[in-house]
């Protein structure tokens, strides 16, 4: 067998492999595959002689991966989802396809789906797709072809294209500032400050950026930007929100700023793309829509 034919085994004996590895069964390969138990053994056995490797430890009763098998097992859960897709894509009949897309809630909720009505209008062809995904993931295994990630560039095996930098500033319900004492920035730190999560140093930061120490209180602490938003309408306490995202509250007063002002985040908004992705018609066709609209938020 020449290296190149090697390199290539058959799309029915990787199938037959990547059901086994999922199900960690032959029976139970083979009956999701409508095949016999011995076909499907047959086709392991093939792939297994082709590649020189063991991919499977059997025994009487089980059967389970080897480390190589289970390393190569998510290569080809990957390959054999992207075959899928393209099929899909290429059966669907349309022009441009689709474009599955991951999204952080409140950054899709409060900005970016009220813009996708334009898009849509100026792409009919293109259907997007919409999951919630809060930080870092496998593009191959969730099978998504761009996000939106909010953080840093620092997504391996991808392009990170920045869309807009974020600055954020204190708020608060005006009568939870009606009511207190707050003239100066030294004067939230006696304050109950809301914190999220996901940025556990950002009032440390923004106290430090007005010349201040970190009080001390721990404060409030939630995990999404939409419960931090309703803690701080309700007079829980001051947050440390970005103004894009809470553009609505503030003009309808309904959030008011504090003393110290905004600060512009270590956090910024990319559009992330996995490097085999880059040429993705519905991918080029949103990185273009989107940039512009982001320009223009931005002024």
């Amino acid at each position: 067998m020449n290296v190149q034919r090697r390199l290539l085994p058959s799309t029915g004996a990787l199938a037959a492999f990547e059901a086994v590895a999922r199900l960690g069964s032959f029976t139970a390969a083979a009956q999701e595959l409508d095949l016999t138990q011995g076909a499907i053994s047959r086709q392991v056995k093939q792939l297994e002689a082709q590649l020189g490797r063991l991919l499977f430890r059997r025994d009487s009763r089980n059967v389970e991966l080897t480390a190589e098998g289970e390393a190569y097992a998510e290569t080809v859960r990957a390959a054999l989802a992207q075959l899928r897709d393209a099929a899909v894509q290429l059966m669907s009949n349309r022009h441009a396809g689709t474009l599955n897309l991951a999204i952080p809630p409140t950054f899709g909720t409060r900005w970016l789906i009220p813009q996708v009505p334009d898009f849509v209008e100026k792409h009919p062809d293109i259907t997007i797709n919409f999951a919630t995904r809060i930080g870092r993931f496998d593009f191959a295994r969730e099978r998504l072809d761009a996000a939106i990630h909010v953080g840093q560039p620092d997504w391996p095996g991808a392009d990170c294209t920045l869309l807009m930098n974020e600055e954020v500033a204190p708020v608060a319900a005006p009568d939870f500032i009606a009511n207190r004492t707050i003239a100066t920035p030294a004067d939230l730190s006696r304050q109950p400050l809301l914190h999220m999560a996901s940025r556990p140093g950002a009032w440390a930061e923004w106290f430090g950026n007005q010349g201040l120490s970190t009080p001390a209180g721990p404060g409030m602490q939630f995990e999404q930007f939409s419960t931090v938003a309703q803690a701080c309408l309700a007079g829980l306490g001051v947050a440390l929100l970005p103004l894009f995202l809470i553009a609505g509250e503030l003009q309808r007063s309904q959030l008011v700023l504090a003393p110290g002002g905004p600060m512009r985040s270590r956090s910024a908004y990319y559009l992330v793309v996995p490097y085999e992705k880059r040429l993705h018609p519905p991918v080029v066709s949103f990185r273009e829509w989107l940039l512009a609209k982001a320009a223009s938020a931005q002024g």
